[in-house]
């Protein structure tokens, strides 16, 4: 990728599958994320792949973009990344821009105070913030007060796997644990909200 970017990138990662099967994405030197691993996200999109087309996702730490840019590549029909990393917002412009990607909106802010004042619902979300910020009980909270989940809606979260989300009854009664992944070091969930 031919940018003003270019010389700050570290490493990059592939898109796994869909229309931009192949393609890189960036990861800047300074940006200091931690994306999703090509295993898991082949895995997640292999549990994703019967809604995926058509969603509407939330990208609520978007970091690389990684989940966003995969979900748009497999069919999604929009992606709103929110991220308070300027390096990381500015790098997703360029990505989306030279894949051509118009039915994405890239948002840089906090993304709880943004939940606060979006009118947007949303059928399937992506909670992957760094781990040294324990802010999901924060974000599902408000994913549920503002109304910002269709009946049926699909919630991906990643956690180091010290943390239990179980543990502190963050998760809500309707939402339904569909699938998870526990590896060394993370756990990786997937869960359906029923209403």
């Amino acid at each position: 990728m031919k940018n003003k970017l270019h010389l700050g990138v570290s490493r990059k990662i592939k898109i796994i599958g869909g229309k931009w099967k192949g393609r890189n994405i960036p990861i800047l030197r300074n940006a200091k994320i931690r994306p999703t691993t090509n295993r898991m996200r082949e895995m997640l999109f292999s549990w994703l792949n019967p809604i995926i087309s058509n969603a509407v996702c939330l990208d609520c730490f978007a970091g690389s973009g990684a989940l966003g840019l995969e979900s748009l590549s497999r069919g999604a029909s929009k992606v709103t990344f929110l991220d308070n990393n300027r390096i990381c917002t500015t790098a997703l412009m360029e990505v989306t821009q030279s894949f051509s990607a118009y039915n994405s909106e890239i948002i840089y802010t906090d993304c709880r105070s943004w939940l606060q004042q979006s009118i947007m619902t949303y059928n399937v979300i992506f909670l992957d913030p760094p781990f040294q910020d324990n802010i999901i009980p924060e974000v599902i909270l408000l994913l549920e007060t503002c109304n910002l989940l269709k009946k049926k809606s699909w919630i991906y979260i990643e956690t180091p796997k010290n943390r239990n989300i179980f543990n502190a009854s963050i998760i809500p009664n309707h939402w339904v644990l569909y699938r998870e992944k526990i590896t060394r070091n993370v756990m990786y969930y997937l869960f359906l909200r029923r209403s």
